[in-house]
């Protein structure tokens, strides 16, 4: 279902988005509740349940002691029982530690014992506001071979709140990875309808047109990618920007329409390279539509190390729009 944006509409951010979502399906449906460290009266570690203790109370806005298996393994035993839990990981690198939980049991609930476990785990991922090795993650490939899991991952504000209501609402577990560089970025601000909507998991977005090569990403490279389109038209390279939204499942349709369009590809992500999840885009793309490449596939990703603390190693560390400028140049004249 979609709705129209009408000139009245508010001004929100990416985290304003996230908590309206989280707000109106907590109204809508009395058996969503939220887990997680210090969500409660503090609001949580960004703010992003501010407002939402004082609402709901303490029974469906639940603060936990320090243990993501914990918290996920409480809630996915909510989940069995009819509740639908929200789950929140105060940064997401420390989904780590309920890693057991997610791969063992909840990914692998419908098929053991023929119904889902209707869970969302949410936090905030990614780098670019130099929290270092332990608060910097992208996990989105840990959790990409676990067949049973959903994961999503939005770059827009209008996204970010029919994506988390599309999550709520799902019968099985979604993982919903919020970029923390998007959270208040004044680009971001949207107007947003004041109708219910979701946007459906599992389809992508092209957030620019182009016919001469196609960049397909997800979170906070799509703006990236989107510099560099701007960038690559002044020296008369089109470039078409694909905004995955959901990791998996992959929009394998949508990609590949572009490829086909464009005929060269590349695939920009924020993790480390190697073990990325774009190696599984390129590799569906070698697959399926090899046949219009005139040229190879290049991958643009992070460096193969943990995420610096210092700026200027952290920059380094991370795609900027020169490293997708060049590539796509490379790309071009190949």
């Amino acid at each position: 279902m979609t709705a129209e944006v009408t000139e009245q509409a508010r001004q929100v951010t990416f985290l304003e988005a996230i908590r309206e979502a989280l707000r109106e399906e907590m109204q809508r449906d009395e058996k969503v509740f939220l887990i997680g460290e210090d969500i409660g009266s503090y609001g949580g570690a960004f703010k992003v349940t501010e407002g939402l203790h004082a609402e709901f109370g303490a029974d469906r806005v639940i603060d936990t002691p320090i243990s993501e298996a914990a918290i996920v393994g409480a809630a996915a035993g909510a989940a069995m029982m009819g509740f639908k839990p929200v789950a929140e990981m105060q940064f997401i690198d420390f989904i780590s530690c309920a890693f057991d939980q997610l791969t063992n049991v909840v990914s692998k609930w419908r098929y053991r014992m023929g119904f889902g476990v209707p869970i969302v785990v949410r936090g905030p991922c990614g780098g670019g506001v130099r929290g270092g090795p332990f608060h910097s993650g992208n996990p989105e490939a840990f959790f990409a071979n676990s067949a049973g899991l959903k994961i999503v991952e939005p770059s827009t504000a209008y996204d970010a709140k029919g994506l988390l209501k599309a999550a709520i609402r799902d019968p099985d577990p979604v993982l919903f990875f919020e970029h923390k560089f998007l959270y208040r970025l004044p680009r971001l601000r949207e107007a947003l309808p004041d109708e219910d909507y979701v946007v459906p998991i599992g389809k992508a977005a092209v957030r620019r047109e182009g016919t001469d090569l196609t960049i397909v990403t997800f979170g906070a490279m799509v703006y990236r990618a989107l510099d560099a389109a701007d960038r690559l038209a002044e020296a008369g390279i089109s470039a078409e920007v694909v905004d995955l939204r959901t990791i998996v499942p992959l929009d394998v349709e949508t990609v590949l329409a572009s490829v086909r369009k464009t005929n060269r590809a590349i695939v920009l992500h924020e993790a480390s390279r190697t073990g990325g999840y774009g190696g599984e885009i390129s590799a569906t793309i070698t697959e399926k539509a090899f046949e219009w490449l005139d040229a190879p596939i290049i991958r643009v990703a992070s460096l193969d190390t943990p995420v610096p603390y210092s700026p200027p190693l952290e920059d380094f560390y991370l795609p900027q729009v020169d490293d997708i400028v060049e590539a796509a140049t490379k790309l071009s004249a190949y």
